[in-house]
């Protein structure tokens, strides 16, 4: 019984797999219900990456940690919600600043309409989002705001660049300690919180929720060097052809020149060029694939599932918690 499959997450365990899907479905219904707007434009590019699907990995998280509480309880959909919408707000200002074309197997609204549209959207969503967030109370909005805070934040950094000095793995991973392990953190929070959990178990939650988020970035980041395309849903180095330095290439620069491989020095030359050139893209990448920089990223990944796993251990055995461990069983799987 699959509950997402871009996860390889599978729930064996009848009662939890029905409850999770349930939970999962009433997301949609309630995300469709608070995109509609007295405008049938903003309705429609509001809904357009809710149409498209995606992985649904933040609301998925507020419902497995809910488990640990009351899983019915009257928040948990709306915070889960909360933190889709947030996402998906993100995403627009995103493809804006990305200039990308597609998202999700879609024309971005920036492509299909303009800039203007496309931001303009994103702030809708953020404010349809906080009208949820009200009515969850005032630690919720505190908590969402915290969050919020950190995610600009990591974006700033990451549009900034490291500073003269800073270590550039060290920044990419607060980058991404902002940007996404904030809010998937705020889903292990929520999740739990609003289920009335024990405030240990909230604070487990939280804190695997953002490992877990650095982790399928990472994972993302072998996948765009490591795949075919078809696993990562895009174009294999998608990111190096842009010049975004991730993981593999972060790693491969702090390490020092190989003397005795000419295919080191090659690709290190190669990365300083422009590889928006088809011919030197391809040699890049299979050079990046072959170089001992990719299975140090892969180990690094690994390192980040294995810390959340850790994080577990003193939650209450079932099917919950074996669930959240498959999360982390999918960021070797997407390693491989």
């Amino acid at each position: 019984m699959t509950v997402v499959e871009p996860f390889g997450l599978s729930v064996q365990d009848r009662d939890l797999n029905r409850d999770v899907q349930a939970g999962l479905q009433a997301v949609e219904a309630a995300m469709a219900e608070a995109v509609k707007s007295e405008l049938p434009l903003v309705t429609v590019t509001a809904s357009h990456l809710i149409k498209a699907g995606g992985k649904r990995f933040r609301p998925l998280l507020v419902m497995l940690a809910a488990q640990f509480g009351d899983p019915y309880a009257p928040g948990v959909v709306p915070a889960a919600v909360v933190v889709e919408l947030t996402h998906l707000a993100t995403l627009y200002h995103d493809d804006v600043m990305d200039e990308a074309p597609v998202r999700r197997g879609v024309p971005t609204v920036n492509a299909r309409w303009d800039n203007s549209v496309a931001i303009l959207t994103g702030d809708f969503l953020f404010s349809r989002a906080s009208q949820v967030l009200s009515e969850l109370g005032t630690e919720a909005v505190r908590i969402q705001a915290d969050a919020f805070e950190r995610l600009v934040t990591g974006q700033i950094l990451e549009t900034a660049g490291p500073g003269p000095g800073d270590d550039p793995l060290g920044h990419y991973l607060d980058v991404l300690a902002g940007k996404t392990g904030a809010l998937i953190a705020v889903s292990g929070r929520f999740g739990a919180l609003m289920a009335g959990a024990e405030p240990w178990v909230v604070e487990i939650l939280t804190q695997y929720g953002e490992k877990m988020g650095i982790a399928f970035q990472l994972a993302d980041d072998v996948l765009d060097i490591a795949s075919d395309g078809h696993e990562s849903g895009k174009t294999p180095g998608t990111d190096l052809r842009e010049g975004v330095p991730t993981l593999p290439v972060l790693l491969l620069q702090s390490m020092p020149v190989d003397e005795s491989d000419p295919q080191d020095a090659r690709l290190r030359e190669l990365l300083q060029q422009d590889l928006t050139d088809d011919q030197r893209h391809a040699e890049a990448l299979r050079l990046l694939r072959r170089h001992p920089a990719l299975e140090r990223a892969r180990r690094e990944t690994l390192r980040y599932a294995e810390e959340a796993r850790a994080l577990l251990t003193p939650l209450p055995e079932g099917p919950a918690k074996a669930a959240l461990q498959g999360l982390c069983d999918a960021v070797a799987i997407r390693t491989m």
